[in-house]
């Protein structure tokens, strides 16, 4: 079976409707989505509503998390070394994008497991059980296995990071992929990445989508993080409020 991993969208359709008519090309026999929706861009009711009307199942993300389980964000905000201030403009994010998004949607977000498992494969958001917190680019084989061994899977796919990576083991478990980013990648690379996988084979697909145009819907969106995101959107990487 192939099978298709789009994450970290983000709220920016504009990147999520390029990968869908990329996914047309691409025909795998079934589209997972590895969480973060909706939370940071131009259009979170867009992206919840468009992933809903296609019916792609998923996982839940840590700003999903936070959306629909605030103490999720301030026990993951308690024990972080980063500026208070920075904290604070992601509880305002996250407050505009609840009210947004209204009740139905949330309850339907909140619905969202914490890990999906299909023969031969398994995703979550970031670790088993957690989706605030991943690997890092550093982890060796050995940490990749007591993280992500116990899915019982020999390949696993997460996101989180924004940056795609394929590692493979020689274990029980043989390959350990992130998807990347759909809607705000950190890897220097402005275009929308997703993963495929073709048995043990996998690949990250990256789509060109129109940039530009994300950046004018953020302007005029009136969501409080919108310049935040449209700066990492120019960085095409991770940056400060």
């Amino acid at each position: 079976m192939r099978i298709a991993v789009v994450s970290d969208i983000h709220g920016n359709r504009t990147a999520l409707e390029a990968v869908v008519a990329d996914l047309r090309e691409a025909a795998p026999d079934l589209v997972l989505h590895g969480g973060d929706l909706a939370d940071g861009g131009s259009s979170p009711v867009g992206v919840v509503d468009r992933i809903r009307e296609l019916g792609w199942a998923g996982v839940m993300g840590n700003t999903d998390e936070m959306l629909v389980r605030r103490e999720s964000l301030e026990d993951f905000a308690a024990q972080s070394k980063a500026p208070a201030a920075m904290w604070e403009k992601i509880r305002e994010i996250a407050g505009a994008t609840r009210a947004a998004l209204g009740e139905e949607r949330l309850e339907w977000m909140a619905q969202l497991p914490m890990a999906i498992r299909r023969p031969g494969f398994a995703l979550v958001h970031a670790r088993p059980g957690d989706c605030w917190r991943a690997p890092g680019a550093e982890a060796g084989d050995a940490e990749l296995e007591a993280i992500y061994g116990a899915l019982g899977e020999p390949v696993v796919a997460y996101g989180h990071t924004h940056v795609p990576s394929i590692r493979r083991l020689s274990g029980a478990l043989r390959a350990v992929v992130n998807t990347g980013s759909v809607g705000l990648p950190y890897d220097g690379n402005a275009r929308a990445s997703y993963l495929l996988l073709d048995g043990d084979g996998a690949t990250i697909r990256r789509v060109e989508y129109d940039m530009e145009k994300e950046l004018e819907l953020l302007a005029v969106c009136g969501l409080p993080g919108a310049a935040w995101t449209a700066k990492m959107l120019r960085a095409r990487g991770p940056a400060m409020p």
